[in-house]
Order: structure tokens, then C-alpha cells, then sequence
């Protein structure tokens, strides 16, 4: 194993200026990470300098088979923390060969909303945080759990520190510094209220960097597990009963909320995103109704709520910028297998552009 080691940690900056590209991609589900690696004949660190690439559609269920061309298109460049030195990580989407973005490419549209002037004027910040559920890999069942038993109620995990508290604390360091070096914005961890469950948080990222961000972060977690042998579920109710789900919080903010007098810009923002409940709840996650049940720190999903300092609410405000008047809002109906370039895209679309 020691020589596989050394093989795998090979510095190629020692002998070429070579270096391997990692493409990432979104497969068919919407929520299945895909890569495949090339090799380039130096550095790179502009995404349109990049080739464009291709893969087989039809085995990504993107494509048919008599017609399985996908074209991959760089979007995104970071460090890549397993290979090192030159190497690099790079988010794509998706087209067709005619060039039209493919049904699965929600970044297309995305971006089209974020780079509208009304939209880029107001440079709109997020925070996302990723929840997520550590399963031992031959049972589904979630790590430090008892084989086919349960452990003791909620209440001492979460945050919490020992042996018989936080299960798998080693993968989540991994990938908080994975996350540091590649240039990802990941801003915190934390163990959550359900012990297996843990969290990190993306942000403050930029219009559609905060997508890129994220799911190049997810991919590197399901890298980390996948070499630690144990399954990564998004699932957004992993085990039913009294258990809290998993879910993505979206803590947004414009120039103008963040202005002086934004907390009436904010109101009126949370206003429009009431009007627009049931849209935004269909574009939020799959299985979310297992969630959003008015327990475990949910609203219920088909009541739409905003507080202040309220875990319960489906959008909270948070007491600094009730204070401050001005800040930013979090909104807490997001699943945990949202689709970011949906939900960043969306919140802009509905709080800056739409008119009710």
C-alpha cells in the first residue's frame, strides 16, 4: 500500500508541465455528480481557455443512445485537493452539440438571471447551509448508529464533542480543509441535531459562484467518502420518526438591504417570496414534504411564516438585523438536495425582478 501511496501523492510539477483537469458535471438525476479527468499541457486558470469536452449522455440518462453526444462546457476552475500542485477542478454544464443547454443544466438559465443588469446592480450575496447524513455503507443506516437500533434522543449532538456524540468529525475536517484549499468560501462546520448529520456552510458567495461553490464542495465530500468507505445521503428526511431532517438554509442579502433602510427593502422582499410560496417549495428539493412538517425546526410546508429569530418560521430574521435595520434574511425551506443554481436564481428572480 506504501507504494500506492507515493503513486498517488506524485508531484508531476517535479518532472512536467503537464497537468490533469478534473470536469464535473451534473448527471441525470440532478443531484449525481459525474467527473472524468484529460490532461492539459500546462497551467490553467481561466475557464475560457479551457477545451471543451463531451461524454456519453445516454449512460448519464441525459441522452439517448442513438444520439448520446453531451457537450461539456467549463464554467469554473479550482485547486484540486487530491492530486495538488497545478492540478484543478472544473465545474461544467451541460449542452447539446447544437449548443442549447440540456433539459438537467440549470446553471444555464441561472446565469442568465444573475447577469440581468437589474440583478447584477443589487450584487447579490448568499450563505448556504449544506446539511448532510453519513450512512455506514452496507446498511444505509447512519454512522455510530446501532445496527438496526437507535441511538439516544436528540438533544446532546448537536455541536457536540466525544466518542459517543460526533460520528465521523475525521471526514468532515478532511473536507473543510479540502474545501479551504481548493478556493471554495466555506465559511464554518458543525455537528447537527441528529447524531450522523453534520453541516457546512458556503458563503458569502457572489450570484452564480455561490452554485459553482457548493456543488464543487459536495463533489469533494462525496470524493472524501468515497474513500472513507462510507455513504453521503442529501436526503432531506433520512430517517423518519423523531429525528430532525436535513436541509439547505439560504441566507441572502442585496446591496440594498444591506444599505441603510434595508429592513423595509428586506419586508417587502419576504413579502414577494410569501406570494410565491408554492413555486418556490416545488423548486426546492425533492421529498421536502418528509421535512417541512412544523416540527424539528420547520415551518410546515404548505404555511408560509417569517420571524424573527424563529427556527420555525420559513424565513427567519435574524435579531442583528432587526437591530441594525438593514442585513439579510435566511430562508430555511430549502432541502437538503436542492439544486443551488435553482435556489439562488429563483430567490434574486422573485425578490428583484418579479412584479407581483
Amino acid at each position: 500500500m506504501s507504494l500506492l501511496t507515493d503513486l498517488v501523492n506524485l508531484n508531476l510539477s517535479d518532472c512536467t508541465d503537464k497537468i490533469i483537469a478534473e470536469y464535473i458535471w451534473i448527471g441525470g438525476s440532478g443531484m449525481d455528480l459525474r467527473s472524468k479527468a484529460r490532461t492539459l499541457s500546462g497551467p490553467v486558470s481561466d475557464p475560457s481557455k479551457l477545451p471543451k469536452w463531451n461524454y456519453d449522455g445516454s449512460s448519464t440518462g441525459q441522452a439517448p443512445g442513438e444520439d448520446s453526444e453531451v457537450i461539456l462546457y467549463p464554467q469554473a476552475i479550482f485547486k484540486d485537493p487530491f492530486r495538488r500542485g497545478n492540478n484543478i477542478l472544473v465545474m461544467c454544464d451541460a449542452y447539446t452539440p447544437a449548443g442549447e443547454p440540456i433539459p438537467t443544466n440549470k446553471r444555464c438559465n441561472a446565469a442568465k438571471i444573475f447577469s440581468h443588469p437589474g440583478v447584477a446592480a443589487e450584487e447579490p450575496w448568499y450563505g448556504i447551509e449544506q446539511e448532510y447524513t453519513l450512512l455506514q455503507k452496507d446498511v444505509k443506516w447512519p454512522i455510530g448508529w446501532p445496527l438496526g437500533g437507535y441511538p439516544g434522543p436528540q438533544g446532546p449532538y448537536y455541536c457536540g464533542v466525544g466518542v459517543d456524540k460526533a460520528y465521523g468529525r475525521d471526514i468532515v475536517d478532511s473536507h473543510y480543509k479540502a474545501c479551504l484549499y481548493a478556493g471554495i468560501n466555506i465559511s464554518g462546520i458543525n455537528g447537527e441535531v441528529m447524531p450522523g448529520q453534520w453541516e457546512f456552510q458556503v458563503g458569502p458567495a457572489v450570484g452564480i459562484s455561490a452554485g459553482d461553490e457548493l456543488w464543487v464542495a459536495r463533489y469533494i465530500l462525496e470524493r472524501i467518502t468515497e474513500t472513507a468507505g462510507v455513504v453521503l445521503s442529501f436526503d432531506p428526511k433520512p430517517i423518519q420518526g423523531d429525528w430532525n431532517g436535513a436541509g439547505a438554509h439560504t441566507n441572502y442579502s442585496t446591496k440594498s438591504m444591506r444599505s441603510d433602510g434595508g429592513y423595509e427593502v428586506i419586508k417587502k422582499a419576504i413579502e414577494k417570496l410569501g406570494l410565491r410560496h408554492k413555486e418556490h417549495i416545488a423548486a426546492y428539493g425533492e421529498g421536502n414534504e418528509r421535512r417541512l412538517t412544523g416540527r424539528h425546526e420547520t415551518a410546515d410546508i404548505n404555511t408560509f411564516l417569517w420571524g424573527v429569530a424563529n427556527r420555525g418560521a420559513s424565513i427567519r430574521v435574524g435579531r442583528d438585523t432587526e437591530k441594525a435595520g438593514k442585513g439579510y434574511f435566511e430562508d430555511r425551506r430549502p432541502a437538503s438536495n436542492m439544486d443551488p443554481y435553482v435556489v439562488t436564481s429563483m430567490i434574486a428572480e422573485t425578490t428583484i425582478l418579479w412584479k407581483p
